[in-house]
């Protein structure tokens, strides 16, 4: 491990300020490589975030933006009482950047898929209190009245997958504890509802707690054994599942299965104004812990993590791997279809 302090005192060669960070942050990233090292490398920020009274973000990177892109992780640190000083008994850690990305465990399967993904922080989460609250920093337009003892807040949402999610009701007591969110989408019905029994600002967690090997462990062995026993008897697909909404002028033209080395496969082609295919096959548990690179936008359909590409959707369900994928087909159309298989997929 290599610690600079701080990257900014580096002699480097370059017409300007902005040229000679640029060609240090590449060099420190290029020593990383070449030595199998971590190098932990300091950095001033600018002082934008202070003047705006906020906390500080990648942007705010001091000299040049080739630090935030050669990082494969930055952490900043943010003083929410910065203008008393020498006091630092109230810092945040904030991680701007983390290359290692995201972990969706199924452990199950045995297997951990690995996104490079920002979600799910470029995305509304209705459970987690940091989306909520930006949600509602965000929206110009945010609304607030009292309501039974409590205050109750409107605003706009940012569902990526799904625009027909609007605008969330937040409801917050008194002690400024959150109470319920609502989703709802453009005719005014509720689609998510999530309820907070209670909420701890000061959680710990230790050391091993977002170990991935760890997590895989965790996993309760009947759960376990009812999952292993779903795959088994999933493994030959007697007949396909059906997805219950199809574009119009779209019907299925042809089906057939194939026999692998463990279960089955099967493929439907559907014809017509929008063409797609849809394969299911099943899935079996690995003997050995693997993780599978991903590309692809992460969300949940019907309960189930799915991986959205720009002309592919796929997710496993009850044993059972689907994979949606159409060069013709808009990506709402293909969530849409995706859903009416994962939420209550039914037989011909």
């Amino acid at each position: 491990v290599v610690i600079l302090d701080n990257i900014g005192l580096i002699n480097g060669t370059g017409n300007s300020l902005y040229e000679k960070m640029t060609n240090i942050a590449k060099k420190i990233r290029g020593l990383c490589l070449d030595y199998n090292c971590t190098i932990f490398g300091l950095c001033q920020l600018s002082r934008e975030s202070q003047k705006e009274e906020r906390q500080p973000k990648l942007q705010d990177l001091r000299d040049s933006g080739e630090i935030e892109q050669s990082a494969r992780k930055v952490i900043l640190l943010y003083n929410k009482d910065y203008k008393k000083q020498n006091d630092i008994k109230n810092i945040e850690i904030l991680v701007a950047k983390n290359d290692d990305g995201v972990y969706v465990l199924t452990p199950s399967l045995n297997k951990s898929f690995k996104f490079q993904s920002k979600w799910p922080y470029n995305n509304s989460q209705s459970y987690l209190l940091q989306s909520v609250i930006n949600d509602m920093k965000n929206d110009s337009k945010l609304s607030m009245k009292k309501q039974d003892g409590n205050y109750v807040f409107k605003s706009k949402v940012n569902y990526k997958n799904n625009a027909s999610l609007t605008h969330q009701i937040v409801t917050i007591d008194k002690n400024l504890n959150i109470k319920k969110v609502v989703v709802y989408d453009n005719t005014g019905s509720a689609q998510i509802k999530v309820s907070f029994k209670s909420c701890d600002m000061k959680a710990k967690f230790n050391n091993k707690y977002f170990v991935l090997e760890e997590n895989m462990k965790t996993f309760d062995a009947d759960t376990e054994s009812d999952d292993e026993k779903t795959t088994e008897e999933s493994k030959m697909l007697d007949e396909a599942v059906y997805p219950m909404y199809l574009p119009d002028g779209t019907y299925l033209e042809s089906e057939k299965t194939i026999d692998l080395d463990e279960g089955s496969r099967i493929i439907m082609t559907f014809s017509g104004d929008t063409p797609f295919m849809l394969v299911e096959e099943t899935v079996s548990k690995s003997d050995d812990m693997e993780v599978i690179p991903t590309n692809g936008d992460l969300d949940i359909l019907g309960g189930n993590i799915a991986i959205i590409g720009d002309s592919s959707v796929s997710f496993i369900n009850d044993g059972l791997q689907y994979y949606l994928v159409s060069s013709d087909m808009s990506k709402e159309d293909l969530i849409t279809v995706a859903k009416s298989v994962a939420t209550l997929p039914v037989g011909k």
